[in-house]
């Protein structure tokens, strides 16, 4: 964490100071009906830094009140990616613990004459709610009596009615000028079964009225929550004060959500295209989900980095997809491996070269310490067709008929003659060795502007390589509706050639391709056909220099 504090970090210092607090408390309660996505590092990097700069605790909680809409597969998904990132929960909750415990909190704000059983229909319960600048209007349910009300909240629950037939509201103020605290449902009937429950329960709170229940049973200091929840704080305040929670109680803080450009914040959207086929699942490596961007190459670091500089503040933004790159390439420059691969290969005949010499070179100059890994060179090589031109532009530094150009970690090489077919393509190359001209030892005394890699011809190894664009195009004449903005052209596959020490890549290693690009070697390769993921190209606009 830097040391530069935020508008929650001074209520934290403040509520310390004055003795409201001992132990900071928060928690990521993240509900399991989906998988989390890049929006959600934001709110675990601010609620587990909280954790680690005041050296208090953080639980993970699973807000798991909407059975139907929720699975143990998401429940371990979101356990997954948040270790991958970094961060250790002290405790390991779900919302479904405290059935009970909510249970008898409603049946205590029955008795207090705060709740009551209603019959209407969710149509009519909108209805009645009335507008920002109209008053609401009372349930005709709304006066029953504390014993009545009893007798039907137990018969919702013990499966005396149909689903939807009747529900738990609060009793608050149907004139409030907050429209969610005139008379909120906090209890329905539902016939569901529950990933962690079972069919012990058929009726589920509702989560405005759960949540602050949960937080002040865990004794949570600080409920840190987006901004679409302010609205809802003072239920919040209503719902852990009439339930009798002793103070300190714990209080809501809202900040501003995570919105990158080009990017599918909508875990309702993400799920349709999972269901739909459109991707290859939640991991796909095109998709904003943590999942995703791990098998995409996004190193956790990275995505640390990022929450912490995009900071904290009340006030809704978007940032750039690009800002993100940036912060993958600042990681990588430091971890990643350089290899050579060629993307559009073009042979080279190295008409004065025989036999096979092994070469040394670098595999990251910025490691410490550096290690070396070996690479082949042969008679035939493989270069990159957009590294030759015939008919060469202005200061083109590369190789061109009677032109030098340096194969990197290797020899300076002259390019002799050009093989063409009979429609004037390109074909073959025949180059020229300059002697004493091998990198880290050169005395030939030719100075080059030019280095590009290559593939030696007898050794390298094909590869398959994913090309990858955002799931969303830009936004062109308004529109903004996702179904309309799907990029059909988000994936596209290419072969390559590469050097052969790939075959010893893991799953999940990354490299920078010299020249092109970052790349992680993904989990459907095989022995035979390795598969690597576009991480991010190394074009940066936003750390180039003044």
């Amino acid at each position: 964490m830097s040391e530069f504090k935020n508008f929650i970090e001074d209520i934290i210092d403040n509520d310390i100071k004055s003795g409201k607090v001992t132990e900071v408390c928060t928690r990521f309660p993240p509900e399991p009906n989906g998988y989390l996505h890049i929006g959600h590092a934001k709110s675990l990097c601010i609620n587990f830094g909280i954790k680690t700069k005041y050296n208090g605790k953080c639980n993970l909680r699973f807000d798991d009140t909407n059975p139907s809409k929720e699975d143990t597969e998401y429940v371990e998904s979101i356990k997954n990616d948040i270790e991958w990132l970094g961060f250790k929960w002290d405790k390991l909750l779900f919302a479904s613990d405290y059935f009970d415990v909510m249970f008898d909190c409603a049946v205590k704000l029955i008795n207090k004459g705060l709740a009551y059983v209603s019959d209407e229909t969710a149509e009519e319960i909108r209805e009645r709610r009335g507008t920002l600048t109209e008053a609401g209007t009372e349930s005709p349910y709304r006066n029953r009596s504390a014993e009545e009300n009893l007798q039907l909240f137990y018969g919702m629950r013990d499966g005396k009615y149909a689903d939807g037939s009747k529900v738990l509201r609060a009793k608050i103020d149907m004139s409030s000028s907050n429209i969610n605290m005139r008379d909120p449902v906090i209890y329905r009937v539902l016939r569901a079964h529950h990933h962690n429950t079972g069919d012990k329960w058929c009726i589920y709170p509702m989560y405005d009225f759960a949540h602050p229940i949960e937080d002040a049973y865990e004794g949570i200091t600080h409920s840190i929550c987006t901004l679409e929840f302010e609205d809802h704080r003072p239920l919040y305040d209503w719902v852990v004060k009439s339930c009798d929670f002793p103070e300190p109680r714990p209080q809501q803080i809202e900040f501003a959500r995570l919105n990158v450009t080009n990017t599918i914040m909508s875990k309702r959207y993400l799920k349709k295209l999972v269901d739909e086929g459109k991707v290859m699942g939640w991991d796909d490596p095109r998709m904003p989900t943590l999942s995703g961007l791990r098998r995409r190459g996004y190193p956790a670091a990275a995505l640390r980095d990022f929450c912490e500089r995009i900071g904290v503040s009340k006030a809704n933004s978007e940032v750039e997809e690009g800002y993100l790159q940036a912060c993958v390439r600042d990681e990588l420059n430091k971890t990643a491996d350089r290899v050579m691969a060629v993307f559009d290969p073009l042979k080279v005949v190295l008409t004065n070269f025989e036999g096979t010499e092994d070469l040394t070179v670098e595999n990251n100059p910025n490691a410490e310490p550096l290690t070396y890994r070996t690479v082949p060179l042969s008679k035939e090589i493989y270069i990159d067709r957009a590294d030759f031109a015939l008919v060469p532009p202005p200061k083109y530094y590369r190789l061109k008929p009677g032109g030098v150009v340096r194969l990197k970690g290797a020899y300076i090489i002259r390019c002799d003659e050009v093989i063409q077919d009979t429609d004037g393509n390109v074909t073959e190359l025949h180059c020229f060795v300059l002697p004493n001209s091998k990198s880290g030892s050169d005395t030939s005394g030719v100075k080059v502007k030019g280095v590009i890699q290559w593939a030696d011809a007898s050794t390298c190894i094909d590869i398959t390589v994913r090309k990858l664009q955002s799931l969303l195009t830009d936004v062109v004449d308004g529109v903004t509706d996702f179904n309309q903005r799907f990029n059909e052209d988000s994936l596209k596959v290419v072969c390559a050639k590469a050097e052969r020490s790939l075959l010893t890549a893991k799953v999940e290693d990354k490299f920078q391709f010299m020249r092109v690009g970052y790349y992680v070697l993904d989990k459907d390769s095989t022995k035979n056909n390795l598969v690597f993921n576009e991480i991010v190209s190394l074009k940066d606009n936003f750390n180039k220099p003044n």
